[in-house]
């Protein structure tokens, strides 16, 4: 599974990406998991060994739904996934922080930037598993957990809109300086994956360029169970 996920990886329209990336925040990449995989990872919700904490989303004033933190060590597909996406995006990101003008420099592989998060006290993993029955829904946020912070992150849609949940589609926000913010929707299918900024992305102004804020959210799911798989690259406190 791991050697056939490493080939898929490789052969995504990497340049494509990078322009999808850099020219609205996000990029929509079809069919990167097999209908297997995604079943075997909704599966696994109920396997409470291979988690280290679970939230429930309205007691936080998150939402409603749920949603589990996996533990060290992942599982081999996430661990995989997590390892052979982040070497592709460093360079985006570096590209970023210099038409920003800031720093940090990311890394060129993962170990690295969790060496840096291992100095700032950041050692729990990321990736988590979410769950919304009717009604769920997600508040807009972002997923910075401390000090280090990777500026991009994916989801991977479990669940198929239309067969298993209706509702449910992911929003993006932007907000532009001195502008309202403005939404995205969008409904992956099962299996999709879903490539956006944790935090902002640079945008071209007519005096070089500026920094727009961006949040996610979901909204509310009518009908059905809607699962995601969410990889944050850097580790929380």
């Amino acid at each position: 599974m791991t050697d056939d996920l490493s080939s898929r990886i490789r052969q995504l329209p990497w340049a494509a990406i990078t322009t999808a990336l850099d020219g609205q925040g996000y990029a929509e990449v079809p069919g990167v998991l097999t209908a297997a995989e995604c079943d075997w990872l909704v599966a696994g919700y109920a396997s409470a060994a291979l988690y280290r904490k679970t939230i429930v989303m309205e007691r936080y004033r998150f939402g409603l739904g749920e949603y589990k933190y996996f533990a060290y060590p992942l599982p081999g597909l996430l661990a995989a996934l997590r390892e052979l996406v982040y070497p592709y995006l460093a360079p985006i990101a570096n590209q970023w922080m210099r038409h920003l003008q800031q720093e940090p420099s990311y890394p060129a592989s993962l170990a690295e930037l969790h060496e840096q998060c291992r100095q700032r006290q950041q050692t729990q993993p990321t990736v988590l598993i979410l769950r919304y029955g009717p009604g769920g829904h997600n508040t807009l946020h972002q997923d910075l957990y401390g000090e280090v912070f990777f500026p991009l992150q994916l989801v991977l849609f479990l669940s198929e809109p239309g067969q298993d949940y209706t509702g449910g589609e992911f929003v993006l926000t932007e907000q532009r300086p001195r502008a309202q913010s403005r939404a995205t929707v969008l409904q992956p299918r099962k299996g999709d994956l879903l490539l956006f900024t944790t935090n902002f992305r640079p945008v071209r102004g007519s005096r070089g360029f500026y920094r727009a804020t961006m949040k996610h959210g979901v909204s509310v799911v009518r009908t059905g169970q809607r699962h995601t798989l969410g990889i944050i690259f850097h580790d929380a406190r």
